[in-house]
């Protein structure tokens, strides 16, 4: 078969959606010795990428996400390599294409948490365009051969919301991004003014992160104690500038924005935390707090959604809506050892549940229903 991949969200810089793309990429290269494969790249990533397996190919496919440009030139660009199929790793696929295709679909956030706060669109664009993604959606699961999704929440979240036959849907669990510790470089933590033990956050700042909570949390802690820090690490945009220029982050003295940070250098600032938070409101998967795991990190996470699925009993859970219940979990792990370590002692019985193998066999597995 002839496989086309649409890799224009490859890379560390997009987020988990890029690392998803990216790992699975690397996965197939190494596994599949019998399908051919177009991946589909923008001019920001198309160097990224160099195939070393010959059956692989790169095509230039320098199309923005969310655009007219995506649902009338995306589809042009793809019928030119006579695919047998697409896997869109995402659920925006262009409406107008007509072959075959498998979606993966990570969350329905955008059914369940739709806000105009996730949007920097004025009120009449944001209600068109929050109409349009929900059509392309719901085309998405319909048309799809095949729907690939991370977790069993977010399987039964997708038959239950959009009314899918189970049999369509296949849950194949992630695997935690394994950094390039061959270029990892040592860092002073005092370049990004990092001077006491420090509770870390990695990705981005999408209200559904619950960020301004869990500030809110940090600001009743670090009233009580002034000993650590907390160190959010992401991509600095509209968001991030949000809540960086908001009231309660000025009023902290302990928060540090790095903004983003290579993986080369983020080995190094997982390695020195000392606990791992993740407050999120809803989640298909949730890879960060598992890279974290990686080093030996303790998580604090919310309790909502897939989270203690995913996770299990290798994280502390709090209300991620209560952000008394949030402060009372981050200060029993920054200031508890007996209970880090607790933490710490059953993080390898979790990480054995995800490997890229398992992640790569599956999806060839669902690849291969496509004959």
């Amino acid at each position: 078969m002839k496989i086309g991949i649409d890799a224009r969200l490859y890379g560390p810089k997009q987020g988990g959606l890029g690392r998803y793309v990216q790992q699975l990429i690397a996965g197939l290269e190494k596994t599949d010795e019998i399908n051919d494969y177009v991946v589909f790249l923008r001019k920001e990533n198309f160097e990224q990428y160099n195939p070393d397996n010959p059956r692989f190919q790169k095509v230039l496919a320098d199309i923005p996400w969310y655009g007219w440009k995506e649902q009338i030139l995306l589809p042009q660009i793809l019928n030119k390599e006579k695919c047998d199929f697409i896997h869109f790793p995402h659920w925006n696929i262009p409406f107008f294409y007509r072959g075959n295709f498998i979606v993966t679909i990570h969350d329905l956030i955008l059914l369940h948490y739709p806000s105009r706060k996730a949007s920097t669109l004025g009120p009449f664009s944001y209600f068109l365009k929050n109409i349009a993604y929900k059509f392309i959606l719901r085309y998405a699961v319909k048309k799809a051969k095949q729907i690939i999704t991370p977790s069993e929440f977010t399987k039964q979240d997708i038959i239950k919301t959009l009314s899918v036959p189970a049999e369509k849907v296949i849950v194949t669990y992630l695997a935690p991004t394994k950094l390039n510790t061959d270029n990892e470089k040592e860092i002073s933590l005092a370049k990004y003014n990092i001077t006491k033990p420090y509770l870390l956050y990695v990705g981005v700042a999408y209200p559904h992160k619950n960020l301004e909570r869990l500030v809110r949390a940090w600001k009743i802690f670090e009233e009580k104690n002034q000993n650590f820090q907390l160190v959010l690490v992401g991509k600095k945009n509209y968001f991030y500038d949000r809540l960086i220029n908001s009231n309660i982050f000025k009023n902290c003295k302990n928060i540090i924005f790095t903004d983003f940070i290579p993986d080369s250098e983020l080995s190094s600032l997982y390695q020195n935390a000392i606990a791992y938070v993740f407050p999120s409101l809803y989640e298909g998967f949730g890879l960060p707090p598992l890279e974290a795991m990686q080093y030996n990190i303790p998580v604090i996470s919310s309790k909502n959604s897939c989270l203690p699925e995913i996770l299990g009993n290798a994280a502390l859970y709090f209300d991620p809506k209560n952000e008394q219940d949030m402060y009372t979990a981050i200060c029993l792990v920054l200031t508890n050892e007996q209970k880090r370590h607790e933490l710490i002692n059953n993080i390898s019985s979790v990480l054995a549940k995800y490997s890229q193998e398992n992640t790569t066999e599956k999806t060839l597995s669902v690849y291969q229903k496509m004959v």
